[in-house]
């Protein structure tokens, strides 16, 4: 007799499809969306007027006013800032004063943050607490005093003179955010590099500093821009025309019957070329130090 065996269906059922509906953006973001590209387009206005007077003739402009329409454009208007202008000459002047003084603060912050961080001293928290005090020290109640304490010490018309002071100026803040990324650490990493023979100061150079690059990378980032573009300390300490660094040279362009417009916003285009350059290739480092600590 044939027998019949039945199997059990092993079919296993097709997943019913579910249909992905692209979610759109609700009333509040659209809002928030309009609302930032109205804010960008009022931040590009000025770079677009700088670069479109830097194109037209001083003649054009005196015919016609800033907000006309221009009639011819031309880029002799930066040859004749670098050249006549002496852009270049107060361009290395600015770099003549910026690299040393950004090479001096990170070096003294980044010492005096891995003593306060890692060593436990009597006065640690009060050392501590002056750095972060001369952060709010307004610059402006200093100028009598800094300007009579070069004159005394024959430093002005020195780039000596702006690079000390951009130097100790910029300590506190440096040490604030240096101080504060050391402390977060761990003190393992400390002791067993001790428990290997390894000095303080190696500990420091071999071990801290290269722990800290994405927070000096940050601060050099900061830091060149602002001492960059200092013009407060330049118009006190230096009145030579030869020596004055970018900002205070562009500033002497202006005359005051005259001002030749385009030659000057030209300039100023140029000068802003060094910190681009460097928040363009610092930009990774940047944004790391400023995400820093927001895990935890």
């Amino acid at each position: 007799m044939a027998t019949t065996s039945t199997f059990p269906a092993l079919v296993t059922p097709l997943p019913r499809a579910v249909a992905t509906k692209k979610k759109g953006l609700n009333p509040g973001q659209i809002v928030l969306v309009v609302l930032l590209g109205i804010f960008t387009l009022v931040w590009l206005v000025p770079i677009w007027g700088a670069l479109v007077t830097s194109l037209r003739t001083q003649g054009d402009i005196t015919a016609n006013g800033f907000f006309s329409l221009p009639n011819s454009l031309t880029i002799v208007n930066f040859a004749s800032a670098w050249e006549l202008g002496n852009v270049g000459r107060f361009l290395g002047n600015s770099l003549i004063i910026t690299l040393p003084s950004l090479f001096g603060m990170l070096l003294l912050s980044s010492m005096a943050a891995f003593a306060l961080a890692r060593y436990k001293f009597r006065g640690n928290l009060a050392l501590y607490f002056m750095f972060v005090g001369g952060t709010m020290l307004p610059y402006q109640i200093l100028l009598l005093p800094v300007f009579y304490m070069a004159k005394a010490l024959h430093m002005q018309n020195q780039y000596s003179s702006l690079i000390v002071i951009n130097t100790a100026f910029q300590l506190g803040f440096c040490t604030f955010v240096l101080r504060n990324f050391m402390k977060s650490i761990p003190n393992e990493i400390l002791e067993a590099a001790r428990m290997d023979g390894a000095g303080e100061f190696r500990l420091y150079w071999q071990l801290m500093l290269p722990l800290s690059m994405s927070s000096l990378a940050a601060l050099a980032t900061l830091e060149f821009t602002w001492v960059f573009n200092d013009y407060l300390w330049a118009l006190v300490l230096i009145t030579d025309g030869n020596k004055m660094p970018i900002t205070a040279g562009l500033a002497s362009l202006q005359g005051q019957y005259k001002t030749d417009w385009p030659v000057l916003t030209s300039g100023a285009l140029i000068a802003a070329v060094p910190t681009i350059f460097v928040f363009v290739f610092l930009q990774r480092y940047f944004i790391q130090g400023l995400t820093l600590g927001s895990g935890k």
